[in-house]
């Protein structure tokens, strides 16, 4: 209600394009993935799509100097695949952010460059994946794993 009374932070260190599955905007898991990365690469310099909504964000590729990949349970979406596909061409330094449930324990697990055991879909295996999560049975399961939308941590 009050956000424009929070702080903004001071961005600082290189620019950072974060390619993240869009089923993730907004949620506890991309404030998660934020900290994370800000942790690991010394920069809360974020180019970050789901601050645009769904408007295309690939042509910003170009502007950063490191690109994270986000995974979900070991695959990357077929927008995370272009996206990724687009920053080999620009010969980005590329990092992997890998989010993964054990049990109740959800693992973020980091890495340089892109590992071979992640599975990249295409668009209809993303859809299928995302009607999975979407699936009432899956509800629970959804917002344990990703979180709820709420704007609070």
């Amino acid at each position: 209600m009050f956000e424009f009374l929070r702080r903004r932070k001071e961005k600082h260190g290189v620019p950072i394009y974060i390619s993240e599955p869009t089923i993730i905007y907004h949620t506890q898991t991309e404030r998660a993935i934020l900290k994370i990365i800000e942790e690991r690469l010394n920069s809360n310099n974020f180019i970050l799509p789901s601050e645009y909504g769904l408007k295309p964000t690939q042509h910003m590729i170009k502007d950063a100097e490191i690109f994270v990949a986000i995974g979900i349970v070991g695959k990357f979406t077929s927008l995370v695949v272009r996206e990724i596909k687009t920053a080999q061409e620009l010969k980005k330094k590329i990092y992997t952010l890998n989010v993964a449930r054990k049990g109740e324990e959800i693992y973020y697990d980091f890495f340089e460059g892109i590992p071979e055991d992640l599975e990249w879909l295409n668009e209809e295996e993303t859809n299928k994946l995302y009607e999975d999560f979407r699936r009432e049975e899956f509800s629970g399961f959804m917002k344990v794993f990703l979180g709820d939308r709420k704007k609070q941590w």
